[in-house]
């Protein structure tokens, strides 16, 4: 299995944080390849720099390649993908709306603990 991480299990990976499931690190343990969208070191940086969250996004990038993680640029295809996702139950956030096409133009499974990213169906494990 080919993962995609969610930004927030990219961060529990990162941190080894004990929110990150038995069930999510299996997966991320079992899959072929994990994959981590250039979009969630982006959105790190927003939220570091809007002080919501502290991060230190030099370390985030070294942490994914020294660890095996396949960075993931964004490309046209997933921002034209973007375009085709229905909005779902008022479901706005940008970064998660790209993640979802990402996952779903590569194909890769998004490995999220956000429900909402249910309803837009594809490729996808809430652990």
């Amino acid at each position: 299995m080919r993962l995609l991480l969610d930004t927030h299990v990219f961060l529990w990976v990162v941190e080894d944080s004990a929110r990150l499931s038995d069930a999510a690190r299996k997966l991320i343990a079992q899959a072929s390849e994990v994959y981590v969208s250039t979009a969630s070191l982006w959105e790190i940086s927003i939220k570091a720099s809007a002080g919501k969250i502290v991060a230190d996004i030099d370390s985030l990038a070294a942490a994914i390649e020294g660890s095996g993680m396949i960075p993931l640029p964004v490309s046209l295809a997933h921002a034209v993908q973007v375009a085709h996702l229905p909005l779902r139950d008022g479901h706005k956030d940008p970064f998660d709306r790209l993640l979802v096409a990402q996952s779903m133009s590569e194909p890769l499974v998004l490995l999220t603990a956000d429900r909402k990213l249910e309803a837009y169906g594809g490729p996808l494990r809430v652990a």
